[in-house]
């Protein structure tokens, strides 16, 4: 008597040797690269290594920058009381308020302008508007500075100021922009068919649409400027002077252990406005502020 094979008998043997590479072609996907992972550390390694050590050393006992003896806040009460320090932090604090001001009300208006502008002149001054974000700092503080000079201006902290918030507008307009292109035109052309004017639509229907952005956007600009030290130290006079350069000023005779404490509260900072600027949005029901930046 013939035995007769099911298809399933026949087929399960030539089928094995597929799933098998299969696996093994899936196993080659899911393995990480070694190399892959081991620059990334190193990049890792290599950026917050120093900043690791500066937060550690800040907390040290002793006045050594080499020697770590204990876990102390000597030097951030020797911050506390240095007058000269705290004289330029409040200046710092005086510079990133005026310029988160003056920036972020110019930049709101220009972004409006812009997006409302269907003319090619305003495609030409979007344009004009990304050279700063690509143009060197350095750059900027040389001509701000033979700016000023040219034009007879000491040096101070108004020219710092003004030079802030000329700097910051393009941050502001940019990532305004994007919000104000995404917003419906109509909304407006309904408040204004209800009796309100151009500029109450603006000010009842668009600016509060855009306040979680605006705010985003005020916070950044305070972070940047706040730890802003090259286009502060081309702008400013010889007293007071912003917190940044008072600390250059202060390294170049030897680092203090001071200023490992005046960095790390610094850093803390800017960590911290940073993040909340990054969730704002979210406060109001809208996109993260990872999106915000990157213009999605």
């Amino acid at each position: 008597m013939t035995l007769l094979r099911t298809p399933a008998a026949t087929d399960a043997t030539p089928a094995e040797p597929g799933r098998t590479r299969l696996r093994k072609r899936r196993g080659r996907a899911d393995r990480k690269p070694r190399l892959a992972l081991a620059v990334t550390a190193l990049f890792f390694a290599l950026l917050y290594l120093p900043i690791a050590v500066v937060v550690l050393f800040s907390f040290n006992t002793i006045k050594s920058l080499t020697v770590f003896d204990g876990f102390g806040l000597r030097w951030y009460r020797a911050f506390l009381h240095d007058e000269v320090l705290i004289n330029s932090l409040g200046t710092s604090l005086k510079i990133s308020l005026v310029a988160m001001a003056g920036s972020v009300l110019l930049g709101t208006a220009l972004a409006l302008g812009l997006v409302r502008c269907r003319t090619r002149l305003g495609s030409v001054a979007g344009l004009v508007m990304l050279v700063p974000l690509i143009t060197p700092e350095i750059v900027t503080g040389v001509a701000s500075m033979l700016l000023f000079k040219g034009l007879g201006v000491t040096l101070s902290t108004g020219t710092v100021m003004i030079s802030e918030i000329t700097f910051s507008i393009s941050y502001v307009t940019v990532i305004l922009r994007s919000r104000v292109a995404a917003l419906n035109p109509e909304v407006e052309e309904a408040a204004m068919d209800l009796g309100a004017t151009r500029w109450q639509a603006v000010r009842l229907v668009t600016l509060p649409a855009l306040l979680p952005a605006v705010l985003a956007c005020s916070v950044l600009i305070f972070a940047l400027v706040f730890d802003d030290f090259v286009l502060a130290y081309f702008t400013t006079g010889v007293d007071p002077q912003p917190l940044s350069v008072r600390i250059y000023s202060a390294i170049r005779f030897g680092v203090q252990p001071t200023i490992n404490a005046v960095g790390t509260l610094m850093l803390a900072g800017s960590i911290g406005l940073i993040a909340l600027a990054l969730f704002i949005p979210r406060l109001f029901g809208r996109r993260g502020g990872l999106d915000l930046l990157s213009g999605k």
